[in-house]
């Protein structure tokens, strides 16, 4: 996306969005709003990382700080940057910078590849991507003052019911069409486009995803995308910046952390229920990805915040 705008122009922009955010809502956590794709995000003090499954989605940071860990890739995000994705990507969140006097406040927009392709059709869109290089899934950038003059009109909708199904519709097409058409929109088109480009890495993480409860091989996934295991996983260590082995171990910890934030589970039911058939195993796992044993994470995680911290697994904060 383009950075044109004056810095006063975003200054004000910025501004007038955090006010409307509050305006919206006052409460810590995730606040979906009337309009279905439009959330919310907001914490008046400092996170422990814990586990997110980044959605499909374009989330801008208007105030605070927030530190995502995705593979190997770490991004840190600023007032003024925006995190985009067109794949499922496990990983963890952790709110760097907050007060209650300056909370972190983020919206996310909710979208799928059909909206982007759907739009890049009616609109005649013809973007080139830059390289034949795959990309990662993810990617920081900046936002500019035209941008955030559709989240405004966005964020005003949410006063208006009549109005916001059929209003926001149109919001949210034109958004996708600027990104599309700005500085950043091969990213956005290679991404579409991957699952032709990479020769089945999208098949590949829908499987995984549907079935990360059972094992399987490097072999039995590149035979189902008609790959070689070589291919499979250079591919995939590009889109996603882990192994499928790797992709599939983060969902079944992460739906372990969740369970058992839930108060649903203990570590050996959880560890179970996510497809771990050594107790010793998960535990061994679970350390060395969250740092901690299962039951001292947890019992850390819960008392370090006022706050309920049960990640939604389909959120990204």
């Amino acid at each position: 996306m383009s950075t044109e705008g004056s810095p006063s122009n975003l200054e004000n922009n910025l501004g007038q969005l955090i006010e409307l955010a509050e305006r919206i809502t006052t409460a810590d956590g995730s606040t979906r709003t009337i309009i279905p794709y439009l959330i919310i995000d907001r914490h008046s003090h400092e996170r422990p990382p814990i586990p997110c499954l980044l959605m499909p989605s374009f989330c801008l940071f208007l105030q605070g700080t927030k530190k995502l860990h995705f593979g190997k890739n770490i991004f840190y995000a600023h007032p003024g940057d925006f995190l985009a994705s067109i794949i499922d990507l496990p990983g963890t969140s952790q709110v760097v910078q907050a007060t209650k006097e300056s909370p972190f406040i983020g919206l996310r927009i909710d979208f799928t590849t059909q909206e982007i392709a759907s739009v890049m059709l009616s609109a005649g869109i013809k973007v080139k991507p830059k390289d034949k290089k795959l990309s990662t899934g993810a990617f920081i950038g900046k936002y500019n003052a035209d941008f955030l003059e559709l989240l405004i009109r966005l964020l005003k909708l949410t006063s208006k019911p009549a109005e916001a199904p059929f209003v926001s519709a149109l919001i949210k097409q034109e958004m996708i069409f600027r990104l599309l058409s700005g500085d950043y929109g091969h990213l956005f088109f290679q991404q579409v486009l991957f699952d032709q480009q990479a020769d089945g890495i999208g098949k590949a993480i829908a499987w995984i995803k549907e079935n990360f409860k059972r094992s399987f091989t490097a072999h039995e996934l590149a035979s189902y995308t008609n790959m070689s295991v070589s291919g499979l996983q250079h591919k995939f260590k590009i889109i996603t910046s882990m192994g499928p082995l790797q992709y599939q171990k983060q969902l079944r910890l992460q739906e372990a952390r969740r369970l058992m934030l839930s108060g649903t589970m203990d570590a050996t039911t959880a560890a179970l229920e996510v497809g771990y058939e050594s107790l010793s195993q998960f535990n061994r796992e679970y350390r060395r990805q969250f740092g901690l044993p299962p039951l001292q994470d947890i019992k850390t995680v819960q008392k370090s915040a006022s706050e309920s911290l049960q990640p939604d697994s389909r959120s990204w904060s």
